[in-house]
Formats: C-alpha cells, structure tokens, sequence
C-alpha cells in the first residue's frame, strides 16, 4: 500500500531539509507532498531546486500557495491531492520524528484500523515547553471524548494517519489549528476504526518558531461545540 506523506510548511527554512532528509529514507512506498502556505523566508525556492536536483531520493512533490492560509488549509490541499491508500501528515519544525511513520500506519496496512493518531500522553519520551499548551491540549481532548464518545489522549497531536477515501470523505473545511478537533471529531462520529500508539515528541519553544497560541484552543473548542451541534449523517452519505 502506497503511504502519502503531507508536510505543512510555513517559513520553515531551518527545519524542512532535515525533515525532508529524514522522511526520504522512510522504509515505505511513499509520495511526499509539501505545500508551501505563502513562505517568505525562501522555502519554495530551496524546495524548487532541491526537487529539480533530485537532492531528495523518493517521490517529492510541492504545492505552493501564494497567501497563507493556515495550517487547515495547507493539509486540506494537501489532502486533496494525496494518491496514496494511506494519508498521513508531518509537520516540518522537527518536534515529530518521522522514524515513527512506518509504526503508525502498519496497523491500517495490515487492516486492524482506518485511523490511528500518535499519542504523546501515552508515552514517556515527551517534552513539551509549556504546560498551559499542555492543559489546553488536554481540555480539548477531553471534550471531544465528552461530547464524541472519542477514547483519545491526545486529540491535537500532528501524527494522524487515515485511509485516504475515508479522509477525503470527511470533507475537511478548517482552515487553521482547529483543524486537530475536526479531524478527531469527524473520526469519532463516522465510526471508524481507531487506534492510538505511543509517540516520542519534543517541543520547540515560541521564540525557536511554535505557531500555536491559546486563541487557537479557543477556535478549537468553538470547532467541537458547533460540530457536535451540526454534524448529520446525511452530510456523509
């Protein structure tokens, strides 16, 4: 099964090439989709001549987006083009160690799962900068098991990893970090098969890049209480 590998990248220069270096090695029949969501620190422009130069040995394709539309809107395009049976995303800062890919998507290649998110709750090998980010992660994981019957521990986590017809069936339509409680959400209410595993994961701080602040929990917890309020099966149908 073929393994679609989506990176977000905003402004991500530092970071990307040693992203990018790693997923290339991946033991996986993959394509790798990076779409650039309006970079100004000279991204699209590496990632142009890195491409035409082969530098990357696997199937590297990039997306560019001319304005910035959040990270929900750079996986929704990202998503939108994936051909692999099995779509998965990266971030590109290096807090998520692309080693771990293969684990997270055997259990949907070997058919015990259509979902499978990586955990950093479950594991012991999690650093994370601030524990205010740490509670509001675990606000919102609480209230999508509340509200969605979901049994998650960490709903927010990067590592999520979908059969692709499944994903794109979602009709995903976030267009910033709430995209997290879409995703799990839609997960929970179209049943389908979960699995969570443990992840090693270590944080970067705001002054080295982290994008994510509390107005982003805020929208994620408005995401939650107006899907739960809106969801139908029809909309799936």
């Amino acid at each position: 099964m073929k393994t679609t590998i989506v990176i977000p990248s905003y402004n991500e220069m530092k970071t990307l090439p040693a992203v990018l270096k790693a997923v290339a090695v991946i033991p996986l029949d993959k394509e790798v989709i990076v779409v650039d969501d309006g970079s100004r620190d000279g991204t699209r422009d590496w990632l142009e001549k890195a491409i035409a130069g082969r530098e990357f040995p696997c199937d590297l394709k990039l997306i560019k987006h001319e304005k910035n539309k959040g990270k929900g809107g750079a996986l929704i395009t990202g998503f939108n083009a994936a051909s692999g049976d099995i779509t998965i995303v990266q971030d590109a800062d290096l807090e998520y160690d692309p080693s771990q890919i293969p684990d997270l998507v055997r259990p949907i290649k070997e058919g015990r799962a259509d979902a499978v998110f990586g955990s950093r709750m479950l594991s012991a090998r999690t650093y994370t900068y601030s524990r205010i980010y740490l509670a509001g992660n675990k606000l919102l994981t609480f209230l999508v098991g509340l509200l969605f019957g979901l049994k998650v521990t960490d709903s927010y986590t990067c590592y999520k990893a979908f059969r692709t017809p499944l994903l794109k069936k979602m009709g995903i339509v976030s267009n910033g970090f709430e995209i997290e409680a879409e995703l799990s959400c839609k997960t929970a209410f179209l049943g389908l098969r979960f699995l969570e595993l443990p992840i090693k994961y270590t944080s970067r701080s705001r002054k080295e890049g982290k994008k994510i602040n509390y107005k982003d929990a805020v929208k994620g917890v408005l995401k939650i209480l107006w899907l739960r309020f809106t969801l139908c099966r029809s909309d799936f149908n």
